[in-house]
């Protein structure tokens, strides 16, 4: 029971840029998009993942059949896509577009002020 010397509210905590904690509830609708997103980068890393194998067997496969092999050249590309593919992972499964949120949230506040 609410009395007029007390009040309370539930806040949703979607993200805390730099130690600031901005509360914002989100609707069915954008919490959607939100999976939708984050479901879609996901499956575009695996599509990576099977392309990043499947063309580096191709390439060892190329290097390892001709008569003397000679220097594995094939750890170039492998390594350099390697780190690529390391960061593609980091923005999928780790990070999950915090930055873009908070990066987004923080052009959205400068247009409210600008309206004011």
């Amino acid at each position: 029971m609410l009395t007029s010397d007390t009040f309370s509210i539930k806040l949703y905590y979607v993200f805390r840029p730099e130690g600031e904690a901005t509360a914002t509830r989100l609707s069915e609708e954008e919490i959607y998009e939100e999976a939708k997103k984050r479901v879609k980068a996901k499956r575009d890393f695996y599509v990576h993942l099977g392309v990043y194998i499947c063309v580096n067997i191709f390439l060892i496969i190329n290097w390892a059949f001709p008569a003397g092999a000679g220097f594995p050249w094939f750890i170039f590309p492998l390594g350099g896509w390697g780190i690529g593919l390391v960061f593609h992972f980091l923005e999928a499964f780790v990070f999950e577009q915090k930055l873009d949120r908070a990066a987004i949230e923080k052009e959205a506040e400068k247009i409210r002020r600008q309206q004011r």
